[in-house]
């Protein structure tokens, strides 16, 4: 074993987000991205969902770097929270990638400075036993390199997300002759991205989209065109930018991860506009509809963001008008449709148009279909395949596809996050899901401190509301000092409910009489829970969270 690579992702695998993956060879690793996840519905309250690092803690290793491929948050967010728990160790990435990583890290001005290294397509640098070579893939955000990686045991190649795009815009297509000369140097692993592996076909190109964005544009003559995208997408903002000054609009940017993305972006000459393009919402008000493109966040619909509060008429500037075109330039994340589908029928309620890419191919994800996957395979002939970053059933597409392109399925791997894989020369070898890897929670400064046991009763409470009782007893008597108070929130309306409210108040009397003089305080509370719960049920067959407070004076 001393001699083999092992493997271990602690996010990333069976999910698309949270992604962290580290190599280590004989107590020293390199860690692959440190990204998050965002909540679902099963999640109220949370902020985010960080990798789960207690492995570092209960063993020996040592990270010796962290590489990241491009700057997505489901792989840079999560640095924040993890670097320094993880040694500080070097960080290794492109200008793009560590640019908005580093201005990210301004709102944590207490976390220790980060050692940033910036590498670009054909960089090459050791860490510990690593060599790694980073090369350009296409993605839908600049600068996302593929990692060639050489291992005591054999050369390993990590795809990045990415995918094979003959025409992109604003960024040079797929290097192909340099794939095909890193897989003649032997590929004895290939991790490969995929989340689009149950897709037929290839993924749309960039210039497809500009171009119906191009349609868009022309039939929305004198009316207001408002785009809304991913703010990381920033070769998507660069073609609305240019779209909207070919047809003579100024361009007003709405959303503080957009503007500062772009700020990044600018600085890096990735986004280039003439000077007077961008305006002020402000200024704005003074330019014709026909001469005017918001460009904002908001797509998922967030309540927040620049688009719903334009929907909802919250917006300090901009209010809906009949004939505004509203482009969602996006797809929806799961757990999103029910949110968006309220905005798109809010916004046309108050008469503008809606165009989304269900309707017209004016979004595109950045990955990988099968065709294309197929072809990364021929490239790289690598003698193992680990599919990595997408649900269990895009895993499992993308390990039929191997098979089916001849590789021997017991040379291809899936595994879950916290289960160990052992690489040798020869073979590679699935281990016992072993490593902690439960989902940590960020709920504004708390870090891991909301578990299960806080998300049920968050969800209880959602579902059923709370019950409170509030009595007071005197420590000599045993007697309640008053009528109890009762407080109601999420379960019945008190004003309405008095019937109830007079039985209740008489139930925990009972309760209470039956009880003080042979019982403590906190023996009354839990006897008072037990049957008040049970009261409630009797009553009005709901089971709201029953909280009795016990106060001795």
């Amino acid at each position: 074993m001393k001699n083999n690579l092992r493997i271990l992702s602690l996010g990333g695998l069976g999910e698309v987000g949270r992604n962290m993956m580290l190599l280590e060879w004989k107590g020293e690793a390199l860690v692959i991205d440190v990204g998050l996840s965002f909540p679902e519905e099963n999640t109220p309250g949370v902020d985010y969902v960080i990798p789960n690092i207690s492995y570092f803690k209960n063993n020996n290793t040592k990270v010796l770097g962290a590489v990241f491929t491009h700057g997505h948050y489901d792989h840079i967010g999560a640095v924040p929270y993890v670097m320094d728990k993880i040694g500080n160790p070097p960080m290794y990435g492109s200008p793009l990638t560590m640019g908005i990583i580093k201005k990210r890290q301004e709102e944590f001005p207490l976390q220790p400075k980060l050692r940033i290294n910036e590498v670009n397509n054909g960089s090459k640098t050791n860490i510990g036993p690593f060599n790694i070579e980073f090369f350009h893939q296409n993605h839908n955000i600049p600068e996302s390199l593929g990692l060639f990686i050489e291992t005591p045991v054999g050369n390993v190649v990590h795809t990045s997300d990415f995918k094979f795009d003959p025409t992109p815009t604003n960024a040079p297509p797929t290097d192909f002759k340099k794939l095909k000369e890193l897989g003649k140097r032997g590929v004895l692993l290939l991790m490969s991205d995929s989340t689009g592996a149950e897709n037929e076909g290839r993924s749309l190109s960039e210039k497809t989209i500009k171009e119906n964005l191009e349609i868009i544009f022309k039939e929305s003559k004198g009316r207001r065109v408002i785009a809304a995208t991913f703010a990381s997408l920033i070769n998507r903002l660069q073609d609305i930018m240019d779209l909207s000054e070919s047809h003579g609009r100024k361009v007003v940017i709405e959303g503080y991860g957009m503007k500062t993305n772009l700020e990044i972006a600018r600085n890096l000459k990735y986004i280039k506009t003439k000077k007077e393009t961008i305006i002020s919402a402000e200024k704005a008000r003074n330019i014709p509809d026909g001469n005017l493109t918001i460009l904002c966040t908001g797509a998922q619909g967030e309540e927040t963001a620049a688009l719903m509060r334009i929907a909802n008429q919250k917006h300090r500037v901009f209010k809906l008008k009949k004939g505004d075109t509203v482009v969602f330039s996006s797809s929806t994340i799961p757990g999103n449709e029910r949110s968006v589908q309220t905005m798109k029928d809010n916004i046309m309620r108050q008469g503008a148009k809606i165009i989304h890419s269900k309707m017209m191919d004016i979004h595109a994800k950045g990955h990988a279909y099968k065709e294309e996957l197929k072809e990364m395979m021929d490239m790289m002939k690598p003698k193992f395949l680990m599919p990595i970053h997408g649900q269990y059933s895009m895993m499992m597409a993308h390990k039929e596809l191997a098979i089916e392109q001849g590789m021997s399925e017991k040379n291809t791997v899936i595994a879950d996050n916290g289960q160990s894989i052992t690489l040798s020369e020869k073979s590679i070898t699935l281990g016992k899901k072993d490593v902690p890897v439960g989902p940590v929670m960020v709920d504004g400064s708390g870090i891991g401190d909301v578990g299960g046991v806080v998300l049920y009763d968050r969800l209880e409470l959602a579902e059923s509301g709370i019950f409170v009782i509030v009595v007071v007893i005197d420590k000599k008597t045993r007697q309640m000092k008053n009528s109890p108070d009762i407080i109601s929130r999420g379960f019945i309306y008190l004003r309405e409910s008095q019937e109830l409210l007079t039985e209740a108040r008489k139930k925990v009397t009972q309760i209470v009489s039956q009880t003080a003089k042979m019982k403590s305080a906190k023996d009354i509370k839990a006897d008072m829970k037990a049957r008040m719960e049970s009261f409630l049920f009797q009553k009005t067959k709901r089971r709201p969270i029953v909280l009795p407070v016990v106060i001795e004076v």
